[in-house]
């Protein structure tokens, strides 16, 4: 398989296991994150290899890419959950594991039954116990540490309502308290926007980048939309059938990079300080319908 041709400024971009010189920041004493030669198959499908990233502290790093190319499977490394096929991996300077208060998880949105019989402060005190669902927060100690992490991203109105009861954006505000409550030195958020208005997701993304600026929490953001985080992301991992692009969003987001990447015609443009990134009439071939988004980073 040839080489990447190269782009231009820092980005890196790789096609499965060639890739280019790691031109990435000098990495801190302890990296908050750090893959290297990194790949992950499932049989014989390779979602990326040769992956080589280091996450600064305090450092957003939004995961981009279409359905199936690896997003998720990612945070699943992160999160120790699942192995990686090649390559080696670390998380706050070990290796990653099942239940660590290290890391912080904000999963998707997804609705609770109106007559489920939980609590904001119970989905809040799930976390107390590197994230074990059961009642661990008897104590005092664990229950003053919910209650700060719910006054910390603003819940404490309504932190004894059923949680079935509440918004998706009180839900997120929610787990966002409950991924916080090990204060965690890497925070790991899958499609936390998912299903919320514009609003709600100027919130999240608020307490989100709150959070990271004051105690220097790393963020690995999965998202199919990159415009409401555009304005504090540091650097973009884009994963496409087996490719992968890390640099800077001016770097990453363009026309030159996503063409090479997705192996046919793609525009992005920007509009009003938004991305718009537009497939072609070959779209096609990768699953997706002719002048539609790749992904739907701005809906025109």
């Amino acid at each position: 398989m040839a080489t990447a041709p190269a782009l231009a400024g820092r980005t890196l971009i790789g096609y499965g296991s060639q890739h280019h010189d790691d031109l990435s920041p000098a990495a801190p004493t302890v990296s908050a994150i750090a893959l290297r030669g990194a790949a992950l198959r499932f049989g014989t499908r390779e979602l990326w290899a040769g992956l080589d990233l280091e996450v600064a502290p305090g450092e957003f790093l939004a995961v981009l890419g279409p359905n199936g190319s690896g997003k998720t499977s990612l945070l699943k490394v992160l999160l120790g959950l699942t192995p990686l096929s090649a390559g080696t991996v670390e998380v706050a300077g070990t290796t990653p594991s099942r239940g660590s208060d290290l890391v912080g998880y904000v999963p998707q949105q997804k609705g609770f039954d109106a007559d489920l019989g939980v609590r904001g402060r119970d989905l809040v005190g799930f976390g107390a116990d590197g994230h074990r669902y059961a009642r661990p927060w008897s104590s005092r100690a664990v229950r003053a540490r919910v209650d700060a992490a719910i006054a910390a991203v603003g819940a404490t109105a309504y932190a004894d309502r059923a949680v079935g009861l509440l918004s998706g954006g009180e839900q997120q505000r929610l787990r966002i308290a409950q991924a916080l409550l090990g204060d965690p030195r890497v925070l790991l958020c899958d499609e936390p926007l998912l299903s919320l208005d514009l609003a709600h997701q100027r919130e999240v993304v608020e307490l989100i980048d709150a959070r990271r600026r004051a105690a220097e929490t790393a963020v690995v953001f999965v998202t199919h939309e990159i415009n409401p985080v555009l304005p504090i992301v540091d650097r973009v991992l884009y994963l496409v059938n087996g490719r992968w692009a890390i640099g800077t969003p001016d770097e990453v987001m363009t026309t030159e990079c996503l063409s090479d990447l997705y192996g046919t015609e793609v525009d992005v443009l920007r509009v009003r300080g938004r991305l718009v990134v537009i497939g072609s009439a070959d779209s096609s071939a990768l699953g997706l319908d002719a002048d539609d988004h790749l992904h739907p980073h701005e809906h025109t």
